[in-house]
């Protein structure tokens, strides 16, 4: 039995079931035993892999979309250049080099880093050098905001609510012996979901993630009121439907309850709630990642690459390539959004 998993047990003990929310928090952020409190959970030694590892090119073009984005907008003289998330700054240092090529960006961007994790915080650091880390958005300056957020809203954690009639019984985690299991509130009408009566059926479940409005909301203001764009990549859909939390484990799946503090837990992102969050800002199409870069110009960028590459080492190359932009693999699973403000157009990549 694991740490956190003893803990747990003896919580429920104490005061009962705890909603889904609250056992993810702990599973991920609990400061002794959380997944990105002791290690790195990136890469092959960790639990997953994101599109930043897998391609120089993923920084790359979402760098110069911002970068973009900045020359449309006046290229103003201070901006906030932020990351949520940033993992082990891969993402951020690929992004930072091809911006190099922009004139004046780097000369007005401040970089700004939200992360949680002591661990992650490190390696960025080591990666990246100088910047400023927040706990929050709301710990950002005010000023022009260009910001990314990859793989960052799946972290969050959700409730989840399954249909019972006309009303929403709470899915929560409780304990059967030294087993952690999912079980029902009571049902009760549920503010706020009453649309969703409409396009659900008895049994059917609903995620909601309760730090995302104010999340996307803090970042849609300051787009609103200064100016910037923000690019949202993820795994997800237009609207939240059905279970959708999972636990990897060293790449593979895994029993979310079964040794929490040793998997990852993720959940797919409802993108017509930042969407809604966003406001005043405004929002882009949904569109696939694939397509997403496709527009960016990976193709040319890829040949470029494959110029200089041989052997295996062309080989992986042209299948990261395949990996992040194929229908069949992360180029329809994973899904961007973009914010902007109302006078302004959508971040390259994203028209309409």
């Amino acid at each position: 039995m694991t740490p956190l998993k003893r803990l747990l047990l003896d919580q429920i003990a104490r005061t009962g079931p705890m909603p889904l929310n609250d056992y993810m928090g702990a599973c991920l952020f609990h400061p002794e035993h959380g997944v990105y409190a002791a290690a790195d959970p990136l890469g092959a030694a960790g639990h997953f892999t994101t599109s930043p590892e897998i391609s120089q090119m993923f920084g790359e073009l979402l760098g110069l979309a911002l970068g973009q984005a900045w020359m449309d907008q006046g290229a103003p003289p201070r901006i906030v250049l932020a990351e949520l998330g940033p993992g082990r700054g891969t993402l951020m240092e690929d992004a930072l080099r091809a911006l190099s090529r922009v004139p004046g960006f780097l000369d007005a961007a401040e970089l700004h880093l939200v992360e949680a994790s002591p661990a992650l915080r490190a390696e960025q650091e080591r990666r990246l050098g100088q910047a400023t880390w927040h706990e929050s958005v709301g710990d950002l300056p005010e000023a022009p905001l260009f910001l990314v957020a990859n793989e960052f809203f799946d972290a969050l954690p959700i409730r989840q609510f399954q249909r019972q009639g006309g009303g929403w019984a709470e899915r929560v985690v409780g304990a059967e012996g030294d087993r952690l299991a999912l079980g029902l509130t009571p049902p009760a009408p549920l503010a706020g979901m009453e649309e969703r009566l409409e396009d659900t059926a008895e049994g059917d479940v609903v995620e909601l993630c309760p730090s995302l409005p104010a999340i996307t909301g803090e970042i849609g203001r300051r787009v609103a009121a200064h100016g910037g764009a923000a690019l949202i990549v993820d795994y997800g859909d237009w609207r939240s439907q059905g279970d959708t939390l999972q636990a990897l484990s060293r790449h593979e799946r895994a029993d979310p309850f079964e040794a929490p503090g040793t998997a990852d837990l993720t959940a797919h992102v409802d993108f017509e709630q930042i969407a809604r969050a966003a406001s005043p800002a405004r929002h882009s199409r949904l569109t696939w990642q694939g397509t997403f870069l496709d527009r960016l110009g990976i193709g040319p960028r890829a040949k470029q690459l494959a110029a200089k590459l041989e052997g295996e080492a062309l080989d992986r190359h042209l299948a990261a390539l395949r990996r992040l932009t194929h229908p069949d693999e992360m180029g329809h699973l994973f899904k961007v959004i973009g914010l902007h403000p109302p006078e302004s157009a959508p971040p390259p990549g994203l028209e309409p």
